[in-house]
């Protein structure tokens, strides 16, 4: 089907574009079914990549924002990459092989089975807030199943994007694993690709961008957007231990994290209290917060400026701001601000913030507070501080979230086992573990009749010993 190319792509690159899939889609026709011993040499390689270059990433990634210390880099993208790699390693070859599945009484003795099977070409997008780990975590999955890929890396970091190119190009070949670098015009040119899944980590409002895009040639996705992650204090929870948990989760990578905790819920007359708590505690986590080399910087000057924005509108909307220390134009660092009585209709409580402004919302009953959570869009994250099992309960049970972590904030991407993904307005489908290998696999089932069957007994003319047999299949 003939498209319009988007705005400012060129011919030639829009050409290159479709020639690089035709390659990929080529190669893997010529082994669309790789061993696992295969897979295993792709996982390996890709993790030795990625190991022995961590001082050079980790100073690209520095580069681009600003200032991200490689201490929080280590902790949050390659601790976690080598714990994605290594669970594949380890359970990948359990994970392919096919799974029996009942064929019912009638079919019997046929025999059912799923099979997984590699998708073929995978496109994935990645974002510009942990670059590495949204470009390399799809990746690792998608190897795990067998396929191929390709990688559109974000514009906003481009030291680091040069650099996983250079770096892919020398691991892999490219009609295997190939990197795509370029403006938001050949992204968009990326995302209309016929590829045979196409994973998107990214805004909610360039999610439906995509999804359109997509949607032209029918390409499955997978999206993992944002929204607004609400974090809830209940009654009786140990308050200055959820305090100081949700200023970890506000303050890795400055809140640029897509399930940072967006806002809080607290009990009505708590907002003074965790005010205070916040700020002794962030005074104790970045001492000297605008020479602290562990902070980090906003990824740019409109991001810095779009921050701003969200706080001035608050204030003079009516709310009142708390900042926890000062804020650098030169050098984007901005410490977080606390938000109390924040109307509504502000931005800053209407758009996801993507940044460290954590608005307070108060509540009196836990009613109260699942009825504000459960009148908006399902967020991505959601978190709990509670110790007593109904509250827990209530709050698994009656809200719907992406995720979710009880007592802590972040940690649920991190469990080996879990998947990771939204549900509506914060996106659909899942990855990570045995999640991200289905994702980027068609389980195919494979349904074998037996020699000796009673098929026969089912098909026309339809007469007196039909009739019988199906009186006993609806009887039985």
């Amino acid at each position: 089907m003939k498209q319009d190319l988007p705005d400012a792509v060129s011919r030639d690159a829009h050409d290159d574009l479709h020639a690089l899939l035709a390659v990929q889609r080529e190669a893997f026709l010529r082994e669309p079914f790789p061993a696992w011993d295969t897979r295993v040499r792709h996982l390996k390689a890709l993790r030795a990549m990625l190991l022995e270059n961590r001082d050079a990433l980790a100073e690209a990634m520095n580069a681009d924002f600003g200032q991200r210390s490689k201490a929080e880099i280590t902790f949050a993208e390659f601790v976690t990459l080598k714990q994605e790699i290594d669970s594949a390693l380890k359970h990948g070859a359990r994970w392919m092989k096919p799974q029996r599945r009942s064929v019912g009484r009638w079919l019997r003795p046929g025999r059912a089975k799923v099979v997984p099977q590699p998708l073929g070409v995978a496109g994935i997008v990645v974002p510009w807030n942990y670059p590495l780990l949204l470009a390399a975590g799809p990746l690792v999955c998608a190897l795990a199943a067998g396929n191929r890929a390709m990688i559109k890396m974000s514009e906003l970091t481009p030291r680091t994007s040069a650099l996983v190119e250079e770096l892919i190009g020398k691991t892999f070949a490219r009609d295997h694993v190939a990197v795509v670098n370029g403006d938001s015009a050949v992204g968009a040119a990326f995302t209309a690709l016929p590829f045979d899944h196409l994973l998107f980590t990214g805004s909610t409002r360039v999610g439906h961008e995509v999804m359109r895009a997509a949607s032209a040639n029918l390409t499955p996705v997978t999206l993992e957007l944002g929204g607004k992650s609400p974090a809830i204090i209940g009654e009786q929870a140990r308050f200055d231990h959820a305090v100081d948990s949700l200023l970890l989760g506000k303050t890795l990578n400055a809140g640029q994290t897509c399930i940072a905790p967006d806002y809080v819920l607290l009990p009505e007359g708590r907002e003074r209290a965790f005010i205070e708590r916040a700020r002794t505690r962030f005074a104790q986590l970045y001492p000297d917060f605008l020479n602290n080399g562990d902070y980090t910087s906003i990824i740019s000057p409109r991001h810095f400026d779009r921050l701003l924005r969200l706080a001035d509108e608050a204030q003079e909307a009516g709310a009142q701001l708390h900042p926890l220390a000062g804020h650098d134009i030169a050098s984007r660092r901005f410490a977080p601000v606390i938000v109390t009585g924040a109307p509504a209709h502000t931005a800053l409580m209407q758009e996801e913030i993507f940044g460290p402004l954590l608005p307070l919302v108060t509540y009196e009953t836990l009613d109260e507070a699942l009825r504000y959570v459960n009148a908006r869009a399902r967020p991505l994250a959601l978190y709990l501080y509670a110790d007593d099992a109904r509250t827990v309960a209530r709050v698994t049970h009656e809200t719907v979230a992406g995720g979710m972590s009880v007592n802590d904030t972040l940690m649920h991407i991190a469990a080996e086992g879990l998947p990771f993904g939204g549900v509506g307005a914060s996106g659909m489908g899942a990855y990570h573990g045995y999640a991200g290998f289905v994702t980027f696999s068609q389980m195919k089932p494979v349904f074998t009749q037996a020699r000796l069957n009673g098929r026969g007994l089912i098909a026309p003319p339809y007469g007196r010993l039909f009739n019988a047999v199906i009186r006993m299949m609806m009887k039985f």
